[in-house]
């Protein structure tokens, strides 16, 4: 045992040797190095599934003032005192606007099929309509023919996150139905300029994430809520949550129906939404803690995919909110139902459920309308380990739990695993930053049982890992690193993990 736990401990020196000495270009990795990739491999897969990294807009690109982008809400959001750690912002972020090739490149060096990014709606349209900023256009020209001439299929995600600020004064961005038209021109703008070479189109990233945070709790831009959920100067925590999903629903479908009718037969691409679920396992197996997580399921991702699939919200949804709850018109039903020719599952974490057992609240919200409680451990041990991010416990078993589900309740759509990943602190040394044996871990755990659910008949298609590059995390600004790819803030020289080489193994392509 002493023996080869020192080989074991040799081994990982060498290979952090050559991280640390490796640079973008990644020549110093020797071809013929192996990791253990816990028995998987391509093969592990069906046959064209595919395996890429994901980002979004406003935590790479940069250039946030410049070449003629307008701002979006996050911009104006990081500009509020304390609302992001150590008053970080997007304004340079990891500079992908420059770095894109670099970027590209070190994909393509580890094998990935396929990179998945966002479009900022603000630095095509600064002012969320009307007119053009062509050099934004230019942008997304070059990344995605670059994506291309290097193999590298692109997945274009629409909105994350960053609505035009200009949006939000003119008309309380989505809390207004007239987002709804302004979403779909914009969806049409990028079909008809990028869809020749596009073919994997998302509308929508975590809308769930978009209406609960910010508008139940403020926790996100634009930091609406009601006094008693959060810190904000106005809001309503018992409607709007309600209301901007609503119309983020009708956006998605709005955009679906243009892409549908204006391009897909010519095209011949494909749609779809991007929604996160974390697994909510009861904590007991008493029947109130399990009707809990069942509540939690159907507020969490019911409120989206149920209306996309079935055309309506969940009924416990409908009979918990009741007039709160606004409703589809018969004509919107048509839109709604059937929206999506796949769906987006991001999967990190898992937390136990329980009824509460409380009074009726006087403050009603979102998340109170659940009437459930979270734990995260039973009987005294945790869910799983955790990662940096007070939320994200590692339960790789939530990942087969939450993909089964969605193929059991829904129909087995067409799914890929949209985003999956774990942190580390954003203060951690390049040394230690590169050799992050953690995340090794949790990318073979996790993909174990993805495979699992593959095996078992869900219809999953592909997996995209969270993130390629340490960048911009939201509140946690430049103090959580999610990359595969170590990103020094400073200089923003890029320096590719173990799990990055880890993947690279992993999609090793067999000769025949």
């Amino acid at each position: 045992m002493k023996i080869s736990l020192s080989l074991y401990l040799i081994h990982s020196l060498l290979v952090l040797q050559c991280l640390v000495h490796a640079d973008t270009h990644m020549s110093s990795w020797p071809e013929s190095t192996r990791v253990d990739t816990g028995g998987l491999s391509r093969a592990s897969f069906p046959k064209d599934f595919l395996f890429g990294t994901a980002t979004s807009a406003y935590q790479v690109e940069g250039m946030a003032k410049k070449d003629g982008r307008g701002p979006s809400i996050w911009d104006a959001f990081v500009k509020i005192p304390g609302k992001i750690a150590k008053n970080g912002t997007g304004d340079v972020s990891v500079d992908e606007y420059h770095r894109y090739k670099e970027d590209v490149d070190i994909m393509a060096k580890m094998n990935f099929d396929a990179y998945r990014f966002s479009i900022s709606w603000s630095r095509i349209f600064p002012d969320g309509v009307g007119k053009v900023n062509w050099k934004g256009v230019a942008y997304y020209n070059r990344l995605i023919d670059y994506l291309l001439q290097k193999g590298i299929t692109p997945y274009a995600n629409l909105y994350h996150y960053d609505l035009p600020e200009a949006l939000e004064k003119q008309y309380k961005g989505l809390l207004s139905r007239q987002v709804v038209k302004a979403f779909a021109d914009f969806a049409d703008f990028c079909f008809k300029t990028y869809g020749d070479r596009v073919k994997n189109w998302m509308t929508f990233n975590e809308p769930r994430v978009v209406a609960a945070l910010g508008y139940d709790n403020g926790f996100f831009a634009p930091a609406r809520c009601s006094k008693a959920f959060g810190n904000c100067t106005e809001g309503n925590s018992a409607t709007e949550p309600y209301i901007v999903a609503h119309h983020l629903i009708l956006s998605h479908a709005a955009a679906v129906q243009r892409y549908r009718e204006k391009y897909q037969a010519k095209q011949k691409g494909r749609i779809g939404i991007l929604l996160d679920f974390v697994w909510y396992e009861p904590l007991t197996s008493s029947k109130d803690d399990e009707a809990a997580a069942q509540r939690a399921r159907d507020f969490h991702v019911g409120w989206f995919i149920h209306p996309i699939v079935y055309g309506e919200y969940p009924k416990t949804m409908q009979e918990i909110v009741r007039e709160r709850l606004p409703k589809f018109s018969p004509e919107e039903v048509k839109m709604v139902k059937g929206s999506i020719d796949y769906v987006g599952i991001n999967q990190y974490t898992a937390y136990y459920m329980y009824d509460p057992h409380q009074a009726k609240p006087k403050v009603t919200g979102y998340q109170v309308d659940w009437n459930a409680g979270f734990a995260f451990e039973r009987n005294g041990v945790p869910i799983g380990p955790k990662a940096y991010s007070y939320w994200l416990y590692m339960v790789p078993w939530g990942l087969y739990k939450a993909v089964t589900y969605i193929k059991e309740h829904y129909g087995n759509p067409t799914m890929i695993l949209s985003e999956n990943g774990m942190d580390d602190p954003g203060n951690v040394t390049l040394p230690v930053g590169l050799h992050d044996t953690t995340r090794v871990n949790f990318y073979k755990s996790y993909l174990i049982e993805l495979k699992k659910a593959i095996d078992d008949g869900a219809n999953m298609i592909g997996y995209f890992a969270w993130s390629l590059l340490d960048n911009f995390e939201w509140r946690s600004g430049y103090t959580s690193r999610f990359g595969i790819v170590y990103v020094d803030f400073k200089t923003l020289k890029r320096h590719p993990k173990m799990s990055a080489y880890w993947f690279r193994e992993l999609l090793r392509k067999e000769k025949n």
